[in-house]
C-alpha cells in the first residue's frame, strides 16, 4: 500500500499515522535512543517525527514540541505519527495521505482525525485507510460501523456523512455498548444490527440536508451572501501583489527573499534578522511565533499543489506581518513628510491626505480597522477615494517640487471631512449589521440558557420533592445543595451575557491616525504623442459609461457607478432573481473605456491587477466612435489577452484589432 502510494519512491509524498497508544507509536516511529528498538517505518528508511500528548505546545523552533513536529513534517519528515495529541489544533492539509492504524471507539475522534488533513486549503483528494482487527469481536463491530458509513456516503454522495456522525451515533454509545458486551448483556452480532438500524441513510439526510440546510435558508439571505463573496473576491489580493510587497519590502527590514532557480514564486530566507525578534515578540498574540529561520517560502498557494514542504506566506503569517510592521515603522517619518506623483488622467494637481480608523463595541472589541483616503482639490473640494487610488498615481522623480496652489483646508477642516463622508456611513453600516448578528446570538442564547436553567429546576425540584417525602437517599443534601448552586451559576452567566451582548450591540468609532499626505501632478508627457490617446477624454467616457449602463439595464441588470471610488472598474451589475428583485445571482465588474473614434486601449496598474485577481468576473466595455454613434464591445476576463505594459505611465494598452476580435470569440 506504501509502495503504491509512492511513498518510498517519492521524497514530497506525506504520511500522517494515527494510533490509540503510545508503546504503538514506539514500535512504529522510534527513534532507537537509550537502547530502544528502531522503529519499523525508520528501518525501512523513511523520515519520521512524531506527536505524541507528553510533548508540549511549544514553537516551530524548539524540538520535540508540537508545533516544531508540525514543521519538521511540512519542511523535511515524509510521515507523521501521532496519537490523538495531533487529532485538533494543527493544519495538515498539506498532506492527503492518513492510515488510522487503530480505530478509535469513539466516532467524533475519528472525524477530528479527519479533519486534520480534510480541511480547507486541501488541493486533492484525501485517500484515508482504516485498520481494523476483523478477528476480533471489536474489530468486526468496528467493521460494520465503518462499512455502514461508506454505504451511506456513497449512497447519498457526500462527505456530509462524517461531518455529522456524532449527531446520529453518540460519542459514548460504542463504548457503552463493548460494555454491556463484555457483561454478556449484549453480543456482537447484536451490536452490528443495531448499527445497521441506527445508521441509516434516511437519518442522515435528515440532518445533512433538512436541519443543516433549512437552517441556512432561513438564517441567510442569498442576496447578501451572494453580495459578499462577491465582495470578498474583489479586495482579495493577487498573490503577485503579496509578492511584489515583501520582495521590495524585506530587505529595508533586513529580510533578502533570494528567488530559486527554474522555480517561479519560490524564495529562500534563511535565518531572520535579531533585530525583528522583539517586534515578532509582540505581534505572537495575535499572528503566532515568529520563526528563527524560514527555508523555502511561496506567496501563492498554488505552488503547495507541486510542492507540500513550501510555507506559504501571506496576510496574518508572522514573517509577513513583522515584515510589513517593521517596514510600517521605518517609512513613517517619510510618510508624515508626504510624497509627490503624477496621474495621468488629471489636467490639475490635487493633493491627497491618508488615514487609519477603527470601529470599536461597547467592549472596546475591534470590529474594523481600514485605510481611508481624502482628495482635496486646488479648489478646495473635499472628496472620499479608496487607497487604491495610489495605484493609479505614479511615483515622481527625487527631487520634484510639490506645485504651488493657493491655501488649501487645514488638517482639521480634512479630518472633519472624514468623519462626515466617510465614517460616519460607515459606522452606520457596521452599526447595523452588529445589530443584527447581536439579535441572533440573543435569541439562541435565551433559547440555549434557558433550556438549560429549566432543566435544571426540574431536576431541583425533583430533588426537593424527594425530601419533602421523606426519602432517605444517601447525599440527598448535598444533591440540592450542588443543584442550587449550579442553577445560581446559570442564572448569573445569563445575566453576565446578557449584559455583554448589550455592550457589544454598541459601536463607536475608535482611534483615527494620520498616516501620511502626497501631492499629485498632472503627469509631464500627458501630451505626448505615444502617451495621450490612453488620457481619460472626461465627455467621452460619460458616453461610454452611459452606453455601457443602458446595456446592462437592457439586460434587466441593475447598475451601481463606482466611478468615483478608484476601485479597479466603473460599474458594478448585478442580475437579480426573478422572482424576489432584492436578491441577485450574479454579479459583473465592469470597466468601460470609450474613444472618440476607434483606437487602442489602456488599463491603468490598478484597472489590470484588478482584472488578473477577478478573472471571469471582470468585464471590459469598449464603446468606439462615442462622438457620432457609439459601438459597444464586450469582453469577458480581459487578463487573458496580451496587454504590453507602458513603463513610463504605468499602464498596459491593447490595440483595436485585438480588442473586436477578442468579443468575437468570447
Amino acid at each position: 500500500m506504501l509502495s503504491e502510494q509512492n511513498i518510498f519512491s517519492d521524497p514530497r509524498m506525506k504520511l500522517l499515522l494515527f494510533t490509540e497508544h503510545k508503546d504503538t507509536l514506539d514500535y512504529l516511529a522510534g527513534d532507537g535512543k537509550d537502547g530502544r528498538p528502531l522503529g519499523k517505518l525508520r528501518e525501512w528508511g523513511l523520515a519520521v517525527t512524531q506527536i505524541h500528548g507528553g510533548m508540549k505546545i511549544g514553537d516551530r523552533d524548539t524540538p520535540g514540541t508540537r508545533i516544531y513536529a508540525e514543521r519538521e513534517f511540512r519542511e523535511e519528515a515524509q510521515v507523521l505519527v501521532a496519537t490523538e495529541a495531533a487529532g485538533e489544533g494543527i493544519n495538515l492539509q498539506f498532506c492527503w495521505f492518513m492510515i488510522n492504524y487503530d480505530i478509535p471507539w469513539n466516532p467524533v475522534r475519528l472525524e477530528q482525525r479527519m479533519g486534520r488533513i480534510h480541511r480547507y486549503g486541501q488541493e486533492h483528494d484525501c485517500l484515508i485507510f482504516n485498520f481494523v482487527a476483523v478477528n476480533t469481536r471489536e474489530g468486526r463491530v468496528l467493521q460494520k460501523l465503518l462499512s455502514r458509513l461508506l454505504e451511506i456516503k456513497n449512497e447519498l454522495g457526500s462527505d456530509k456523512v462524517f461531518d455529522v456522525v456524532g449527531e446520529v451515533f453518540p460519542s459514548n454509545l460504542l463504548e457503552k455498548l463493548f460494555r454491556d458486551m463484555y457483561a454478556q448483556r449484549l453480543s456482537a452480532p447484536s451490536i452490528e444490527e443495531r448499527i445497521v438500524r441506527e445508521i441509516n441513510p434516511e437519518r442522515f439526510r435528515e440532518i445533512t440536508e433538512s436541519t443543516l440546510e433549512g437552517l441556512a435558508k432561513r438564517e441567510l439571505n442569498l442576496g447578501a451572501l451572494i453580495g459578499k463573496s462577491a465582495e470578498a473576491k474583489e479586495r482579495r489580493l493577487v498573490p503577485e501583489v503579496i509578492e511584489d510587497f515583501f520582495v521590495a519590502a524585506g530587505p529595508v527590514a533586513g529580510v533578502r527573499p533570494a528567488a530559486q532557480r527554474g522555480k517561479p514564486h519560490v524564495y529562500r530566507i534563511g535565518k531572520i534578522p535579531k533585530t525583528l525578534g522583539a517586534l515578532g515578540e509582540e505581534l505572537e498574540p495575535r499572528v503566532g511565533r515568529l520563526g528563527k529561520t524560514y527555508q523555502r517560502v511561496t506567496f501563492d498557494k498554488a505552488q503547495l499543489r507541486d510542492d507540500p514542504t513550501l510555507e506559504w506566506v501571506t496576510p496574518g503569517h508572522p514573517l509577513f506581518e513583522v515584515v510589513r510592521a517593521d517596514v510600517r515603522e521605518r517609512v513613517s517619518d517619510d510618510m508624515r513628510r508626504g510624497a509627490v506623483f503624477f496621474d495621468l488622467h488629471s489636467a490639475q494637481p490635487y493633493r491627497i491626505d491618508v488615514f487609519g480608523a477603527s470601529i470599536r463595541d461597547g467592549r472596546a472589541n475591534t470590529l474594523h480597522r481600514k485605510l481611508f483616503v481624502i482628495r482635496t482639490d486646488v479648489d478646495g473640494a473635499l472628496s472620499v477615494r479608496q487607497p487604491t487610488i495610489l495605484l493609479d498615481v505614479i511615483p515622481a522623480p527625487n527631487g520634484t517640487e510639490a506645485p504651488e496652489s493657493p491655501a488649501l483646508p487645514n488638517r482639521q477642516v480634512v479630518e472633519q471631512a472624514l468623519l462626515d463622508k466617510a465614517l460616519m456611513p460607515f459606522l452606520t453600516k457596521v452599526s447595523e449589521q452588529r445589530a443584527r448578528e447581536n439579535q441572533r446570538v440573543h435569541e439562541h442564547m435565551e433559547i440555549s440558557l434557558g433550556e438549560l436553567i429549566h432543566r435544571q429546576n426540574l431536576q431541583l425540584a425533583d430533588l426537593v420533592s424527594k425530601q419533602q417525602a421523606g426519602d432517605t437517599i444517601p447525599g440527598l443534601a448535598g444533591n440540592i445543595a450542588q443543584a442550587e448552586h449550579h442553577l445560581d451559576d446559570l442564572n448569573r452567566r445569563l445575566e453576565l451575557r446578557r449584559d455583554q451582548l448589550d455592550m457589544e450591540r454598541h459601536c463607536t468609532i475608535g482611534d483615527i491616525a494620520h498616516f501620511g499626505r502626497a501631492w499629485i501632478r498632472p503627469h509631464p508627457d500627458r501630451a505626448s504623442p505615444g502617451i495621450a490617446p490612453m488620457v481619460r477624454d472626461e465627455e467621452i467616457e460619460r458616453i461610454a459609461v452611459q452606453e455601457a449602463t443602458e446595456y446592462e439595464e437592457a439586460r434587466g441588470w441593475v447598475v451601481e457607478s463606482v466611478e468615483s471610488e478608484n476601485r479597479g472598474f466603473d460599474l458594478i451589475s448585478r442580475k437579480p432573481h426573478p422572482r424576489d428583485p432584492k436578491t441577485f445571482v450574479a454579479v459583473r465588474f465592469i470597466e468601460v473605456k470609450g474613444r472618440a473614434g476607434v483606437g487602442e486601449v489602456g488599463l491603468s496598474a490598478n484597472e489590470y491587477k484588478t482584472a488578473q485577481r477577478l478573472r471571469g468576473d471582470y468585464w471590459l466595455y469598449v464603446a468606439y466612435n462615442c462622438a457620432e454613434t457609439p459601438e459597444l464591445h464586450v469582453i469577458k476576463d480581459p487578463a487573458r489577452l496580451g496587454w504590453k505594459p507602458v513603463v513610463r505611465v504605468e499602464h498596459y494598452h491593447l490595440g483595436a484589432r485585438q480588442i473586436i476580435e477578442a468579443e468575437q470569440h468570447g
